[in-house]
């Protein structure tokens, strides 16, 4: 290499993080490289990328740094925040997390570094966390069934209105939107409404809904003010006007509250933010969605069903939605690939923790706080707005705002300003009585009261309306109840992890879906109080720390992708790539070119992107790949061609899907400006483009990037995310715009309820960029694709490779073919996955993008002995299918089909199968020395849709079959 470009030879291994976090050796990668016939890495790097897009300089992002600095860099940042005491509300509160959920859950990465629960055979501790959390919001909501999360709040409202939308027998395309709804959600509704051509009317539900038929109504409860509203009627006339509910309620509040079940609303959403997941400045929270068990299959994100395995036994299961976007493709319900599993299992955990007479005395004390200071500012003659209410009630102020608000924050505490005249207060379960008394004296203006807090407390009543009073039980499975000693509640949640298999235990080598590793390092400041303990809506002045991050990560970013300016709030992958399309809408229209509703798709691409373009509001035509499973260039330009006046996009992965640095990429760039268009990339596979080449340099004109996966934001079993976008200048004015406290317009709004998204993970890819620096952020773009290309040369003589480029290489995955196994065998690429388990490994990516096939991704994490324990275990299954290809094995009884192999089937009398019981759990040797074994057998997918169980079974249901086989 003899350019500018420093060579990757000559870079420095003596930097302690970047050889913790690159697997493999020196040495190592020496082999490997030899095993492909070359000499460095420089020659890889030439071999493999388009020298066209190839970028001639290193990244501006200076050297790597020690992991002492970038923590003592962190903490002077989350220095610079100022804790507050948050009385802000709006779906947002101070919680306590019980250290012991913080602790094993939260920061252990068993749970953290976990997959999307796909493979249900090693994911039965994830799937029985969030059938808890589905458990307690049908409970709490009175709802025959829930999912198992979504983002946020207002993203859940706004896909509770395209899915009234898709159930309504109406032909409205009106929405009612409570004026009384949280001004987030408004915003976030508004702007899913535009895209799809949906009118919103926002006004009060106690005037009805206006001469305009609805197909849906969207209603908060308790509203944003604080008040109690019966929604009895205003339910009873939208369905007798043919439209659907859904009601936006606060989960804890329903411990006291009638829930919306009860009034027969159809789909209730909310967060579940307040049950143990710390503020975070907007996230990561578990949203919720709750609906009537009719409208299951319209009903968008993950749904964990019970269905049983190859024993009879119950197990747990994605049921029905799992993977629809690869199926419906732009059909699909909604563009969410995943969600938020890992704050959904600490909600759920904080209800197993607190069981249901925790969560009453919790809600009740919050209830009680909040009448008695009520009742103190009445005393001081301040006029309390709103007369039934939870745990929020506004306060008329007059000219005194911004001398209450200037007094409060002298106290440390943030009230929430809801216009000039009126203050609103929420307290949360931190609140103490010190605080209460604390509000009373600013807004006396004065340090000595003519009351006390004791003479008020014993008089107070409850505040809740008496028609709306809960009484119906709630949690009653055992599961709710058995775990009230902190004993009991580790020994739960360690059970559970111990059954499911995460990075923290081998390699995940899923192809699009980077389980690289997530250092502890990079974890740490996440649960530090000065990042995690700051309001979304709190007043920027309080968040420098905050503003500070976010703008150096938004630097490095544009540093890295070669684009002018970056949005952080999308906060999942999905929700970037809408975001990016509205931008590019957003810019057509500018130009008065809003007739461009067309988005070229490759036939390749990952199912989200055409769910999104639809979502975004325009129509896909799909282009074709060729046989080497690149984009047809000829097939691009006829379609682009004959769109060409209503051509708003194309949409590509880069590298592609197939898992290509496909050459024609800057030709494909040019053919869709030519005509007008603009170039979306999907950043999925960033991870082997960093330091190489930057997508803003080579075509593209928007880009989103999912820190959750390049940039080493943990994967949480689906979810936290966070999914930004970057953008040339040209597209930066129609970035979103900010919820709530946004000053200058956008013709975007918001995507997302909080500015700038899940920011309470930033701070993990802050680190990571921070901590790698230029020099390490080549090097492992590198060394992923060493590794996938010394997977695919190692298991070429047992599995073709279906794609590679001219060279014979593949990019930072490889797809390899077992289509031709199955038709000579029988034996299936799901029969190879569930083999893969007793080898003590997470499948590969099955069947995407080519039926029948496996997508691998090794990432530069691993090291060179698991790449070849992953190998050995593929090739010696190989061997397997051979013996079922000569008749030495039986085609039906074997053990790929039989796989995988429990301990209490290995104990079992007698033995049933033509293949030994070491053959089964020990297929090699240092299986001995440290074997995974799965807690359940093959499970049966089918006979799960069939017969849909989405709560907690009973415990009866969980004798076992096995013993009675037995005897």
């Amino acid at each position: 290499m003899t350019d500018s470009r420093r060579s990757l030879d000559d870079l420095e291994q003596s930097d302690d993080f970047i050889r913790r976090h690159i697997g493999t050796s020196a040495a190592d990668q020496g082999a490997m490289l030899a095993a492909l016939g070359l000499q460095s890495m420089d020659q890889l790097a030439d071999k493999v990328v388009p020298a066209g897009i190839r970028i001639p300089a290193p990244l501006a992002l200076g050297r790597p740094r020690t992991e002492r600095e970038v923590l003592h860099d962190l903490k002077s940042i989350a220095a610079r925040n100022t804790v507050m005491n948050s009385l802000i509300g709006m779906g947002y509160y101070n919680c306590h997390t019980p250290t012991v959920i913080q602790r094993n859950i939260l920061e252990n990465p068993a749970w953290y570094t976990a997959y999307t629960p796909y493979q249900p055979e090693i994911s039965q501790g994830r799937l029985e966390a969030l059938l808890n959390f589905q458990t307690m919001v049908s409970d709490l909501t009175g709802m025959e069934i829930a999912n198992a999360s979504l983002l946020d709040e207002a993203t859940a409202a706004a896909e509770a209105m395209a899915m009234c939308l898709r159930l309504t027998e109406s032909d409205s395309r009106v929405f009612f939107v409570s004026q009384d709804c949280h001004p987030q959600i408004i915003a976030v509704v508004r702007t899913r409404a535009n895209a799809a051509d949906v009118k919103i009317i926002v006004g009060d539900h106690r005037r009805g809904f206006g001469e305009r038929q609805v197909f849906g109504v969207l209603l908060q409860y308790p509203a944003s003010n604080g008040e109690i509203y019966d929604y009895r009627d205003t339910v009873a006339a939208a369905h007798d006007a043919s439209a659907l509910v859904t009601i936006s309620a606060d989960l804890l509040s329903l411990t006291l509250l009638t829930p919306p079940g009860e009034f027969n609303a159809d789909i209730v959403v909310g967060t579940t933010q307040r049950f143990g997941m710390p503020l975070g400045y907007g996230g990561p929270h578990a949203a919720y969605m709750a609906t009537k068990l009719a409208f299951v299959r319209a009903m968008p994100g993950r749904l964990v069903g019970v269905s049983h395995d190859s024993h009879d036994n119950p197990a747990y299961r994605l049921a029905i939605q799992t993977r629809e976007q690869h199926i419906r493709r732009e059909k699909a319900t909604s563009n969410i690939c995943t969600s938020q599993v890992l704050p959904a299992v600490v909600a759920g955990m904080y209800a197993v923790y607190h069981g249901p007479t925790g969560l009453k005395t919790i809600a009740e004390r919050i209830h009680r706080l909040t009448a008695v200071l009520a009742e103190g500012l009445r005393r001081l003659d301040c006029e309390v707005k709103t007369k039934g209410f939870f745990d929020t009630i506004f306060v008329a102020t007059g000219t005194r705002t911004e001398t209450i608000h200037a007094a409060a924050l002298r106290h440390k505490i943030n009230l929430r300003h809801v216009d000039d005249s009126t203050i609103g207060l929420s307290l949360d379960e931190t609140t103490t009585r010190a605080d209460v008394e604390a509000l009373w004296k600013i807004f006396a203006a004065k340090e000595t009261l003519d009351f006390k807090l004791t003479e008020i407390e014993p008089s107070i009543t409850h505040q809740i309306p008496p028609a709306l009073r809960r009484t119906t039980p709630y949690l009653a499975h055992p599961v709710f109840h058995n775990h009230r000693s902190e004993t009991e509640m580790l020994r739960y949640m360690r059970s559970l992890s111990d059954k499911d298999l995460a990075l923290d235990r081998a390699m995940i080598p899923l192809g699009s879906c980077t389980m690289k590793l997530n250092a502890t390092t990079e974890m740490m400041p996440i649960t530090w109080a000065a990042f995690s303990a700051i309001h979304p809506f709190a007043p920027r002045d309080q968040a420098q720390g905050y503003q500070q991050l976010i703008g150096e990560l938004e630097t490095m970013l544009c540093a890295i992708t070669g684009f002018d300016a970056v949005s952080l709030q999308p906060n999942s992958g999905a929700q970037g790539e809408y975001a990016g399309l509205l931008a590019i809408r957003a810019f057509h229209a500018q130009r008065g070119e809003a007739q461009r509703n067309i988005c070229l798709i490759p036939s390749s691409a990952h199912g989200t992107n055409p769910a999104s373009a639809h979502m975004a509001g325009l129509d896909v035509v799909v282009i074709a790949c060729d046989e080497n499973g690149n984009v047809d260039v000829a097939d691009l330009k006829s379609k682009a061609e004959r769109h060409s006046v209503n051509l708003a996009a194309l949409m590509i992965t880069y590298p592609s899907t197939h898992g290509v640095f496909e050459a024609a990429i800057e030709e494909i760039c040019a053919v869709i400006h030519q005509h007008g268009g603009q170039v979306y990339i999907d950043g999925a596979n960033m991870n082997a483009l960093v330091g190489l080449a930057m997508p803003g340099k080579f075509g593209g004109d928007v880009c989103h990037l999912n820190l959750h996966k390049t940039f080493c934001i943990p994967h949480g079993g689906g979810g936290p995310g966070v999914g930004p976008i970057a953008v040339r200048k040209h597209l930066a004015p129609f970035l979103p715009a900010l919820a709530v406290i946004s000053e200058t317009p956008s013709p975007v709004g918001p995507v997302s309820a909080t500015p700038w998204g899940s920011a309470g993970v930033l701070p993990i890819s802050y680190a990571y960029i921070s901590l790698m620096g230029a020099a390490g952020l080549l090097q492992a773009s590198c060394v992923a694709i060493l590794n996938a290309n010394y997977i695919a040369q190692r298991l070429a003589a047992h599995f073709p490779t279906l794609y590679t480029d001219t060279n014979g290489m593949v990019a930072h995955e490889c797809i390899i073919d077992l289509r031709p196994l199955k038709e000579a065998t029988g034996v299936t690429v799901e029969d190879v996955a569930k083999r893969l388990i007793d080898f003590g490994f997470h499948a590969p990516t099955m069947s995407f993008p080519v039926p029948g096939t496996l997508m691998i991704e090794p990432t530069e994490s691993e090291s060179k002995g698991e790449l070849d324990r992953f190998c050995d275990a593929m090739i010696h299954i190989r061997e397997e299918i051979r013996a079922i290809e000569t008749g030495a094995m039986d085609a039906l009884n074997n053990p790929l089909k039989n796989a995988p192999h429990t301990a209490a089937v290995l104990a079992v009398e007698p033995w049933l199968h033509p293949y030994s019981r070491a053959q089964a759990a020990f297929p090699v040797n240092a299986l001995q020395a440290n074997k995974y074994w799965p807690p359940v057998g093959r499970l049966d997918g089918v006979y799960g849709d069939r017969h849909l169980v989405c709560a907690c079974p009973s415990p009866l249901d969980y004798v076992p079959k096995l013993i009675e086989k037995a005897g």
